[in-house]
C-alpha cells in the first residue's frame, strides 16, 4: 500500500517558494520587453549624407531590460505578500536611479520613477491591509470603520496640502528655469480646464467632446480686447469667462434631449465649428494666421522689461532687483495656480449647494431627477454654463502668457487631452483630476527628447493605468450628503 506525500500547504511550503515565483515572474517579463524593445529602440535609423544608416543602441536596451526585471520583480514580491523585499527592491531602483551614472536621462528617470511606483505600491497596500482589518473589525466594533475613514480622508486631505506646498515652494527651489516654470504653468492651466470640465463629465454626467471651444473662445475675446480695444487683462477676464459661458448655453440648448455618444457627438461637431470659423474668418480672427503681438500681463502696470520707457517703472525696479526673464514666469505661476485654486474652491463649494446636488442626481437617473421635481434644463444649462465659463478664464490666460493665438491652439487633441485628465484621475474627484494633469502633461515633458516613441510612450502609461486603476487614480470620493447612524443626515 503506497502512501501519497503530503501536499505544500502555506504553513509547510518553503519560504523560497514564493520568492522564486516571484524571480521567474520578472525573468518572464523582461524577457518579453527584450524582444518588443529590441527592434524597436536597440535599432535606429538616421539619415547620413542621403544614405540611410542605422545606429545601434543596445546598450541602453539592456539597461532598460535590466530596469523593467527589477520593477517587475518588485511588484511579484508585493502581490506575495512580500512587502519588505519589495520596498527594497523600490529603494534600490531609487538610490541606483539617483547615484549611478545614466547613458541618458529617460532611463534614469524610468529608474526613479519605477522605484518611487514601488514604494507607493507597497503604502497602498499596507493602507489597503489596514482597511481590510478595520473593515473585518467592523463587524463587532462599528467604531473601527470610522476610524479607517478618518485615516484615509486625513490622508487625502494631507497630500492635496502637500501638492499644495510643493506648488508653491516650486518657484523658490534653486533647480527651477524657465522650462520647468513654463512646464508648471502648462500643467496648472490643464489642471483648471480638468477641473471645469470635471464639472460637466464628472458631477453631472455630461460627455463633452468640443470643451477646448469654450477655451478658444476665452482666448481670442483677450486677445479682441486688448489689442484692438485696450482692455488690461482684469477686465477682459470676466468678459472672457461670461462669453463662454453664454456659449456653453448656446451649445447646451440644443443638446438638451441627447445623451451618451449622441450628446458627445453633437459636442464634438460643436468644438469643430468653433474651429473652422476662427480658421476661415479672417477679417475678425486672423484666419489661420492667427493673432498676433497679443499686449501680455503686466504687475499691475509694471512690465517685465530690462528697460521700460520713460516715465514707466519695470518689475524688477520697483522691488529692487536685478533683471531676470523669470520673473515673468514665476508671476506667471502665481497667477495661474490662484485661478485654479480659486476654480478648486468654488467646485467644492458648489457641490454642496442644492445646483450640485442636482448636478449628481442628474447623473445617477435622469428619470428619477425629473420624478424628484428637479428642472433637468436648467440643471444641464447651468453645468455647461459654469464649466465653459472656467474655460474661458483659461483660454484668456493663454492668450496673455503666448501673445499669439491660432485654431491651431484648440484642436480636438486638446479635448481629448483635458477629458483623458479627467478620466484619469477619477470623474467627481477635484485631487484625482490634479494629480493625473501632473502625470499627463509630465510624462509629455518627460518623453519629449524621444519623439518618435513620445506618444507611444504616453499611450502605454495612459493603458498601464487603467489597468490598475480602472476607475481613475482616486475613484473613491465622499458623497455630497451621506446618512450617520449616530449622528443622524448631514450634508
Amino acid at each position: 500500500m503506497s502512501v501519497a506525500a503530503p501536499a505544500l500547504t502555506p504553513s509547510t511550503a518553503s519560504p523560497a517558494t514564493p520568492v522564486l515565483a516571484a524571480l521567474k515572474d520578472a525573468a518572464l517579463v523582461a524577457l518579453i520587453a527584450m524582444i518588443l524593445a529590441g527592434p524597436i529602440v536597440g535599432l535606429q535609423t538616421y539619415d547620413s549624407g542621403g544614405q540611410l544608416s542605422l545606429n545601434m543602441r543596445f546598450s541602453e536596451v539592456a539597461i532598460g531590460i535590466v530596469v523593467v526585471f527589477f520593477g517587475r520583480l518588485g511588484l511579484a514580491l508585493a502581490e506575495r505578500g512580500l512587502q519588505p523585499a519589495a520596498f527594497g527592491v523600490g529603494a534600490l531602483l531609487i538610490v541606483a536611479g539617483i547615484a549611478l551614472p545614466w547613458p541618458t536621462g529617460l532611463l534614469q528617470v524610468l529608474a526613479i520613477a519605477a522605484g518611487v511606483g514601488l514604494v507607493l505600491r507597497g503604502l497602498v497596500s499596507v493602507y489597503g491591509a489596514r482597511r481590510h482589518k478595520a473593515a473585518l473589525a467592523a463587524a463587532v466594533a462599528e467604531s473601527d470603520d470610522e476610524k479607517s475613514e478618518r485615516l484615509r480622508r486625513l490622508i487625502t486631505r494631507g497630500l492635496g496640502f502637500l501638492l499644495l506646498a510643493a506648488a508653491v515652494l516650486l518657484p523658490m527651489m534653486p533647480f527651477a528655469n524657465s522650462y520647468i516654470m513654463d512646464t508648471a504653468i502648462r500643467v496648472l492651466t490643464y489642471m483648471m480646464l480638468a477641473w471645469g470640465l470635471n464639472i460637466v463629465v464628472g458631477l453631472a454626467g455630461l460627455l463633452d467632446l468640443g470643451y477646448v471651444a469654450f477655451y478658444a473662445v476665452g482666448a481670442y475675446t483677450y486677445a479682441i480686447l486688448s489689442k484692438e480695444h485696450g482692455f488690461d487683462f482684469w477686465e477682459a477676464l470676466p468678459i472672457s469667462g461670461m462669453l463662454a459661458a453664454s456659449f456653453g448655453i448656446m451649445l447646451g440648448f440644443p443638446v438638451l434631449r441627447l445623451r451618451g455618444d449622441y450628446l458627445a457627438i453633437v459636442t464634438l461637431g460643436f468644438g469643430e465649428i468653433i474651429r473652422i470659423v476662427l480658421l476661415n474668418w479672417a477679417s475678425f480672427s486672423g484666419g489661420p494666421n492667427g493673432i498676433g503681438s497679443i499686449p501680455r500681463l503686466t504687475f499691475f502696470g509694471h512690465p517685465f522689461v530690462r528697460n521700460p520707457p520713460e516715465g514707466v517703472t519695470a518689475f524688477h525696479q520697483l522691488f529692487g532687483l536685478d533683471f531676470s526673464p523669470l520673473h515673468r514666469s514665476i508671476f506667471f505661476f502665481y497667477l495661474i495656480l490662484v485661478l485654479a485654486l480659486v476654480v478648486n474652491v468654488f467646485t467644492i463649494r458648489i457641490r454642496r449647494l442644492p445646483v450640485g446636488r442636482a448636478w449628481e442626481a442628474l447623473r445617477e437617473d435622469e428619470i428619477a431627477c425629473r420624478a424628484l421635481g428637479i428642472n433637468p434644463t436648467n440643471t444641464k444649462l447651468t453645468a455647461f454654463a459654469i464649466g465653459a465659463m472656467f474655460a474661458g478664464f483659461a483660454g484668456s490666460f493663454f492668450a496673455t502668457t503666448q501673445s499669439f493665438v491660432s485654431p491651431e491652439s484648440f484642436t480636438f487633441l486638446e479635448s481629448a487631452m483635458i477629458l483623458a485628465i479627467v478620466v484619469l484621475g477619477g470623474m467627481g474627484s477635484q485631487l484625482g483630476v490634479a494629480m493625473a494633469a501632473i502625470l499627463v502633461i509630465g510624462l509629455t515633458e518627460a518623453f519629449r527628447s524621444l519623439a518618435e516613441y513620445r506618444m507611444l510612450v504616453f499611450g502605454l502609461g495612459m493603458v498601464l493605468i487603467m489597468v490598475w486603476r480602472p476607475r481613475g487614480l482616486l475613484s473613491h470620493r465622499d458623497p455630497t450628503i451621506f446618512i450617520n447612524r449616530r449622528k443622524g443626515a448631514r450634508a
